[in-house]
């Protein structure tokens, strides 16, 4: 089942329920060296090899947890990296992401959350309905509204800095919210990743977030 994956490799399809709210997870291009990501991965691949062993009643949770431990591992990863591909440091570059996030909501997604850090981005979405007819509701594919989001910034940044070629990292992170209580969950992490990498003392205190509600 798609939803027992740990980590996604480019074209996979990725597991959406209609009316699902997603927390995706996207990087900068080169953002991590080849063998921290070759050590991730064959991490995820040995932790999925046991799933094998397991009931089918017990897979999905193990599974999920699996998840959780992988996305920790990768996303601390990125905050110990300080390589070349920072460009998400840079406010005139943060605030094209920023922008190109609302700019999308009420149009295909409902915003939630988002944090844009040196060189990823967390964002919290609920697509929207694309489209309805006889067998129901269709919903903003995820593939499409990455593209949307990836696509126009990419361009935008790299004539920002004067550069060309990739921006964005082809494959990106993104699990299904399964209900509130594992979606305030989400939501707090992703606003304390700056005080978890020690650049500000408050979730308050960072410029390149976001939250349409109060927690």
């Amino acid at each position: 089942m798609p939803e027992e994956k740990i980590f996604y490799r480019r074209h996979l399809p990725h597991f959406q329920p209609p009316g699902a709210t997603i927390f995706a997870t996207f990087r900068l291009y080169n953002s991590l060296p080849s063998a921290v990501i070759e050590r991730l991965i064959h991490e995820a691949e040995m932790l999925e090899s046991t799933f094998a062993t397991l009931s089918p009643t017990e897979r999905p949770h193990h599974a999920l947890e699996a998840r959780k431990k992988m996305f920790a591992q990768w996303d601390l990863a990125l905050q110990q990296q300080q390589g070349e591909s920072q460009w998400l440091a840079r406010d005139e570059v943060a605030k094209i992401v920023a922008d190109a996030l609302h700019y999308l909501d009420e149009k295909k997604y409902e915003l939630i959350a988002y944090c844009i850090m040196s060189n990823h981005v967390h964002v919290v979405f609920k697509p929207l309905v694309k489209q309805q007819d006889k067998q129901g509701e269709h919903y903003y594919p995820l593939g499409e509204i990455m593209q949307s989001i990836k696509g126009f910034t990419a361009w935008q940044a790299n004539r920002s800095l004067g550069r060309k070629g990739p921006f964005w990292q082809d494959e990106s992170y993104d699990h299904v919210v399964r209900d509130e209580r594992e979606l305030q969950k989400i939501v707090e992490y992703v606003l304390m990743n700056p005080v978890k990498a020690k650049l500000v003392e408050s979730p308050d205190m960072w410029k390149w977030s976001y939250c349409k509600f109060d927690l």
